[in-house]
């Protein structure tokens, strides 16, 4: 992570730093917020298991920082994040995918820092302190990853093949998207030239592997 300059780590003037944390694993979410929870200046004041979870805690609490997982029910935190965007409170991305994708799509959807959830709590709170005076607080190795692998695929394309490689058939891929089903098979026909690969199968596996999808 990138080296921080030191921090007061006494509460401000202004009270102590309010977090709503969203974490879909009820053991990790424990802890992160046991352990947060001992910093004097951080203040968790609410929980979310899922991402309208997250939004609604958000709303109505009005916190500092959002600290988000990236796969969670209901909406992921990169959606979440999207949704912040603009808003007063922060958005810090706390996961185990260190893949660039993930990244990049975090950084697009405008969130202030991305932590993998093996760092030390040390630098967690830090990273909160951090995004919460305005920094963005991104490891640099993984920055640097985000943007050599740059995702070939649009918007659309990423749309259809999401839900082709959920199992869904073309027929209520196009129903859902509001697509012909033509256009469906050509958006799938182009995703996987991209790609590079020979079906949707090994498409979606890629593109999830580098964190497309």
């Amino acid at each position: 992570m990138v080296a921080a300059p030191c921090h007061d780590a006494g509460v401000t003037a202004a009270g102590p730093i309010r977090i709503v944390l969203a974490e879909d694993q009820a053991m990790v979410l424990g802890a992160f917020a046991r352990l947060l929870g001992m910093e004097p200046d951080l203040d968790v004041v609410a929980t979310a298991v899922d991402g309208p979870g997250a939004l609604a805690a958000v709303r109505e609490h009005d916190p500092d920082v959002l600290l988000t997982d990236v796969e969670m029910p209901g909406a992921t935190g990169l959606e979440v994040a999207a949704r912040l965007r603009g808003s007063r409170t922060r958005v810090v991305v706390v996961t185990t995918f260190a893949r660039s994708g993930y990244l990049r799509r975090a950084l697009d959807a405008g969130v202030a820092g991305y932590v993998l959830k093996d760092a030390p709590v040390e630098q967690l709170a830090d990273a909160v302190r951090r995004a919460h005076a305005g920094e963005r607080v991104v490891d640099p190795a993984l920055a640097v990853a985000a943007w050599d692998a740059a995702d070939p695929m649009t918007a659309r394309e990423r749309d259809v093949l999401r839900l082709a490689a959920d199992g869904v058939p073309n027929t209520e891929i196009a129903a859902r998207l509001h697509l012909a089903e033509g256009t469906v098979r050509n958006y799938l026909s182009t995703a996987i030239t991209k790609l590079g690969v020979r079906n949707r199968i090994e498409a979606a596996r890629v593109a999830r592997d580098r964190g497309w999808l």
